[in-house]
């Protein structure tokens, strides 16, 4: 009490005195924080993309701590750090709006975010990288395969589908070209990725300049140097993939016939695999249905905020999301993902 009696003395006029009473009740309300556990399911799924108890499972399958200790000391259990990350990343919202959520302050909110969002990206971010993983063996490549023949596509070894993605991001005060698309006319970073039939991201290269071409991100990759070793049988018999015109042609990679004049034939094969490959658009848009937050380039800040790590996390969970709950690709060739546990493994 006296210390509020003398604040109250110091202040010079009524407008002081209100301005201290409105500051006070900003932080209060701040503090004040939703009761999670009274969210019905529904209410939770559309808040965190998961259901309940699959968020439990989530946050175990990712082997977060049980404690997460960020570098200000800031401490939030394993399962609250990953409903943070997740609702960051569901919608647009300000680390303010946020507070009212959790009922932590905007630093504490941060730090949390950037903890988790740095061990998923060092656990499992290989999973993005490396095609050596054991639901891509030869038997379950052999089983895409099938799926996409089964939609009438003549290409008889494709187990997948490669294309690249511009994110739009906020336009940076510097080095404004190097990240300027002249073909999509905005200010943004390139990312790669190959689609399988279960609708799973199974290979993600980025970010990199978005004025780079997609045959240079290819190269850059490596992605073939990768297929050469882990989609080549002991016969010498390969997998490859299905891309857009962009790309050069391999025993690896297959794009459409392109020039002035193509057959009937080559036509058909065009038309018949383009049919199929637009799955790889879908999931480029679940990843964007599900976290809005990367649809919204004024949030993607390249010098302030980690943009490409944000995708690279945000396409791991649209995988894990895919398991649990299929994906309009996996319906569309009828082919199921692998669980929850094969993924993270």
């Amino acid at each position: 009490m006296a210390d509020n009696s003398m604040i109250l003395a110091a202040l010079e006029n009524d407008d002081e005195l209100l301005l201290l009473l409105n500051t006070e009740e900003r932080e209060k309300s701040v503090l004040h924080k939703v009761n999670i556990d009274a969210l019905n399911d529904e209410q939770f799924r559309s808040m965190f993309r998961f259901q309940r108890e699959d968020m439990t499972r989530l946050s175990c399958a990712l082997r977060l701590p049980t404690k997460v200790v960020c570098e200000n000391r800031t401490v939030c259990s394993g399962m609250q750090g990953l409903c943070i990350l997740i609702r960051r990343l569901a919608y647009p919202s300000r680390l303010e709006d946020l507070s009212h959520v959790f009922g932590r302050s905007k630093a504490e909110l941060s730090y949390i975010c950037n903890t988790v969002l740095n061990l998923i990206d060092s656990e499992h971010g290989h999973l993005l990288e490396n095609l050596n993983q054991s639901w891509l063996a030869h038997n379950q490549l052999d089983e895409m395969v099938d799926s996409v023949r089964r939609c009438d596509a003549p290409l008889s070894n494709c187990w997948g589908f490669i294309d690249g993605t511009v994110r739009p991001i906020c336009r940076p005060q510097e080095n404004q070209r190097l990240v300027f698309n002249g073909h999509k006319r905005i200010h943004g970073l390139k990312f790669q990725s190959i689609v399988t039939p279960n609708g799973m991201i199974a290979h993600l290269f980025g970010p990199i300049e978005g004025r780079r071409h997609d045959a240079g991100m290819l190269r850059e990759s490596g992605i073939e140097t990768q297929m050469q070793r882990y989609m080549t049988t002991q016969n010498n018999e390969v997998y490859s993939v299905y891309g857009d015109p962009a790309y050069p042609i391999s025993p690896y990679i297959i794009p459409p016939f392109r020039g002035g004049v193509i057959t009937a034939l080559q036509m058909r094969f065009n038309k018949k695999m383009s049919a199929v490959r637009v799955s790889v658009e879908w999931t480029f848009g679940k990843v964007l249905s599900l976290f809005a937050f990367l649809d919204y380039k004024k949030n993607q800040k390249l010098y302030l905020q980690p943009v490409g790590k944000y995708y690279r996390v945000a396409a791991i969970l649209t995988n894990c999301h895919t398991i649990l709950y299929g994906s309009e690709t996996g319906k569309f060739f009828g082919l199921c993902p692998p669980t929850l546990d094969e993924y993270l493994s």
